[in-house]
């Protein structure tokens, strides 16, 4: 029984161990398969983790890879746009490169042309100092005679003293008089001698100072007008502009004339297109509203596109560079004239004289040409030269803005030229240059005496055919309308008229009053630029013949 109950519990313990190791055993492979599929489960995790790696990887590469292209796009294109910049500044380097040049050029053409008018100013002064050298031998010479005329008129005193001793002896013996009543005798007479004598040298004097004085005023002038001559222009009142074509004209007047219709309105000038081909004109009285029209529209016939906001866009741009030209006209005028100070605004207003006319005259370059005769006169009477060129280039800027301001141009430039401060002398000079109010100094003499002579020279001023053979006929009309008058001629382009009179219907004396009294008839009847001289000639011939 004990046996049984040990053997029993043997089997219970070796069934509970082999259990127990089965159990274990089991276990083991539990835990083993459990760890198996985790680690099949972690390395499959770890693969995806891998390939997502990879698959990141290589989305990383492709983005690289684009972003490389975009980059390597963005140079090439950075490149381009490089490149075309170089090209366009190598481009605009070329154009200021050959604009340079070009202003080079005219800097250069300009300085030539300064240069030879320095020369032949240096000319003209070496021809000058050649006749100072002249005159001053001349009066070397002169002295030299006056005093052999001294010399000799001493001789013949001491010889007079002696004839008059001789004579005094003489009239004593004759007459019996006393000493006294022969000396007072002897001296009538010798102050009558003296008298008469002392009148014809007097007379001789002044008969040769007035030549003298004559000659050197005429080769004064002759200098100033050889150093100048002005330009005359032909646009008065219209401008032609050429047209590439007659379609043009259809594309300028535009769909139911609107563009012609903005064009007038916003230039103040009329435009005129007719049959004539290729052309238009342009008609306005000012001249400065023309020329802004003028180049407005060739600028709008360069581009092609003609409508009312690109009429209105040329036509600021085209008034911005006629204002611009205007200030370069007048500082151009002060260079070559060379004043260095002026108020800008009487600059700007000096320029726009560069876009007005007087008798077909360009006052701009009349005005110039004032300056420097002026100048030129002054320098020779020793006067304040540049005080006269400045009078002399002002002497019309009242004719500059004559049409926008009421009164005359005297009166304009006089306030103009107060207004900014210029000396008193030179608005002293405008105010008389047309003789309104007396001449305080020679200066405004020499400006008359300039703007005479700029202005009457033959060329300087255009006139058309039928008023200039008009002119002359009035002349010989009103010069030939006196009774006693035989033939009247109009001479030197009307600016003369020469009256042959009838000597036994006028007399000497009456020749004057009639030259007056032409005159005043044709200052009283005729408009006439510049000066008109009457000359009235009475001749009187006694013929006899010998047989």
């Amino acid at each position: 029984m004990m046996n049984n109950t040990i053997f029993f519990l043997a089997t219970v313990a070796v069934i509970f161990l082999i259990s127990l190791v089965v159990g274990c055993l089991i276990g083991y492979a539990i835990r083993k398969n459990a760890w198996e599929t985790k680690a099949e489960n972690a390395r499959q995790s770890g693969e995806a983790i891998l390939a997502k790696a990879k698959a990141e990887v290589e989305v990383a590469k492709a983005e690289v890879q684009a972003q490389k292209q975009a980059a390597e796009a963005v140079k090439r294109d950075a490149e381009t746009e490089k490149k075309a910049k170089i090209l366009e500044a190598q481009e605009e380097i070329r154009d200021y490169r050959q604009k340079v040049e070009d202003e080079l050029n005219g800097r250069r053409d300009e300085a030539a042309r300064k240069e030879n008018r320095l020369q032949q100013k240096e000319d003209t002064l070496d021809h000058r100092s050649s006749l100072l050298d002249d005159r001053e031998r001349q009066l070397t010479q002169r002295k030299d005679q006056i005093k052999q005329q001294e010399e000799k008129a001493a001789g013949l005193l001491e010889e007079a003293h002696g004839l008059v001793e001789k004579q005094n002896d003489k009239l004593l013996e004759i007459s019996r008089l006393d000493e006294e009543e022969a000396r007072k005798i002897v001296l009538a007479q010798v102050s009558d001698h003296l008298t008469k004598e002392k009148a014809e040298l007097i007379r001789a004097n002044e008969e040769e100072i007035s030549a003298r004085a004559d000659r050197f005023a005429h080769q004064i002038i002759v200098d100033a007008i050889q150093s100048s001559a002005a330009d005359t222009v032909a646009e008065t009142t219209v401008s032609v502009v050429d047209l590439p074509n007659d379609d043009m004209k259809g594309r300028i007047i535009g769909r139911e004339g609107r563009n012609i219709r903005s064009f007038e309105a916003m230039t103040g000038v009329d435009l005129i297109i007719d049959d004539t081909p290729k052309t238009v004109t342009l008609s306005g009285f000012d001249s400065i509203r023309r020329e802004v029209a003028k180049r407005a529209l060739q600028k709008l016939i360069k581009d092609g596109r003609i409508h009312p906001a690109r009429i209105e866009e040329m036509v600021d741009k085209a008034r911005k560079e006629v204002n611009d030209d205007i200030y370069e006209a007048g500082e151009s005028a002060l260079m070559e004239l060379g004043i260095h100070r002026m108020n800008p605004e009487l600059v700007k207003i000096l320029g726009r004289l560069k876009y007005r006319t007087s008798y077909g005259q360009n006052v701009l370059a009349h005005s110039i040409e004032v300056g420097k005769l002026a100048g030129t006169m002054a320098a020779e009477l020793g006067l304040d030269e540049k005080l006269a060129v400045r009078a002399g280039l002002l002497h019309d800027i009242g004719k500059a803005i004559d049409h926008d301001i009421e009164g005359s141009h005297v009166e304009i430039g006089v306030e103009l030229t107060r207004k900014y401060h210029e000396p008193d002398l030179v608005v002293n000079a405008i105010a008389a240059h047309h003789g309104d109010v007396p001449k305080l100094s020679f200066i405004a003499d020499l400006v008359v005496a300039a703007d005479t002579i700029s202005s009457a020279r033959p060329g300087a001023r255009s006139e058309s055919l039928e008023n200039y053979i008009r002119r002359l006929t009035e002349l010989e009309d009103i010069a030939g309308s006196y009774d006693g008058v035989k033939q009247a001629y109009a001479i030197q382009a009307g600016r003369e008229v020469r009256v042959m009179v009838e000597p036994g219907k006028i007399s000497d004396d009456e020749t004057t009053v009639l030259a007056h009294e032409i005159r005043d008839r044709v200052e009283e009847e005729l408009d006439y630029p510049g000066n008109i001289k009457i000359t009235v000639i009475r001749e009187k011939r006694a013929v006899a013949v010998a047989k």
